[in-house]
């Protein structure tokens, strides 16, 4: 088989590399950025970060800050509105996944036109998106430099899974001086959702050496500072190395894909409104539970064990397997996760319909074992 392997052409990594970012935006010629970022980091003022340096280039912006934890169509209909009015020849989004995947929307209808919905699937688009410029300040969902997006369709209750590569971004920018105001819980969950980019990666019936090697140093990371970092805000080695370990576990997924955890997760969170990262968290290690039935992802989990420091070499591969799962429990118990779906309001009686959605979810096709209807409805009964 050959493989595609998809990232920005440019990406900005370090302390402070938001500051470099104007040179890139002259030097492009780009007259006036759309903005699409959300109330509270305008509220709290780190998006003047990114004002000064476009004000400092003589780039004029409008700024669209609506953007809902899970970017609904309204969403992207309402900002692609503002930025056609603006006259904006580019898009920058500003924040972690929510405002990353809203902007690729309406970057996308920018050049293709149409209905976001038109294009829930696999490369639906034939053009290019307007240029999308992409700064995190989180360390979790790698939106910022992936082709996937996610958008909920209000109207069917279901978060739409565009991979489109289309969608890549021509810049990410990840500056932790910017992550450092996050709070504790959503670095937990954000660095939850990329030691499940990783994990999954690693274990999908896509993975490659290439996506491998990436998976394996995210995991590294993840495991040695996810818990300094949520601890300690400010430890700026530990934000520095997540912001390194969710952009390599989006290198993975990006081009490995995922499975049944983010196939489940997403019906979550359209269907309740739940945060994306804290279902993954729960749903991983019941989901690898269920994938460790297949001998091959065993020794692949057993793999995963060492990558988590756990010393599994004189383990069988199912034994390695469960201290894997063990670790990334432990690792999430550790971080205030909660424990299971139930305390988030998840129903049992809603379960068929959440089985049905996630088996259409493109996330699933490289699940590394293809459950039935049931085996779904039961992962999730475990996760309750």
């Amino acid at each position: 088989m050959s493989y595609k392997f998809y990232m920005p052409q440019l990406s900005l990594m370090g302390q402070g590399c938001l500051n470099e970012m104007g040179e890139e935006i002259h030097n492009r010629g780009f007259k006036k950025a759309l903005i699409v970022t959300d109330k509270v980091l305008c509220e709290i003022k780190l998006v003047d970060k990114l004002t000064k340096v476009l004000e400092d280039i003589n780039v004029e912006y409008a700024i669209y800050n609506e953007t809902k934890p899970n970017p609904t169509v309204q969403n992207v209909e309402e900002g692609l509105k503002l930025l056609k009015e603006s006259q904006c020849d580019f898009v920058i989004s500003f924040g972690g996944g929510s405002p990353h995947d809203c902007a690729k929307g309406i970057a996308l209808l920018a050049t293709n036109g149409g209905d976001i919905k038109d294009y829930e699937g696999v490369n639906k688009s034939k053009l290019p998106q307007l240029p999308l410029i992409c700064i995190n300040t989180t360390a979790g969902t790698a939106s910022e430099m992936t082709i996937f997006c996610i958008i909920t369709d209000e109207e069917r209750h279901v978060k739409m899974a565009l991979v489109d590569k289309h969608m890549t971004p021509i810049c990410a920018v990840n500056d932790p001086e910017l992550m450092t105001a996050m709070p504790k819980g959503l670095t937990a969950a954000t660095g939850m959702d990329a030691l499940t980019h990783a994990v999954e990666a690693y274990v999908s019936t896509s993975a490659t050496p290439v996506t491998d090697a990436c998976a394996m140093k995210a995991i590294q990371l993840i495991a040695q500072n996810l818990k300094n970092a949520v601890d300690n805000g400010n430890d700026m080695d530990a934000r520095s190395n997540m912001a390194y370990a969710e952009y390599l576990a989006g290198m993975a997924f990006n081009n490995a894909s995922l499975g049944y955890v983010h196939a489940i997760a997403h019906q979550l969170g359209g269907f309740y409104d739940l945060p994306h990262g804290v279902c993954n968290a729960i749903l991983l290690p019941r989901v690898q539970a269920f994938n460790a039935k297949c001998e091959k992802t065993a020794a692949r989990l057993k793999e995963v064990a060492g990558f988590m420091g756990v010393n599994a070499e004189n383990m069988t591969d199912e034994e390695g397997a469960k201290a894997a799962i063990d670790a990334i429990t432990k690792l999430s118990e550790s971080i205030n996760i909660p424990s299971g779906l139930a305390g988030l309001g998840v129903k049992e009686e809603d379960f068929d319909t959440l089985a049905t959605n996630a088996l259409k979810d493109a996330c699933s096709l490289t699940n590394p074992i293809q459950g039935t209807h049931d085996d779904v409805k039961e992962i999730l009964k475990a996760s309750m």
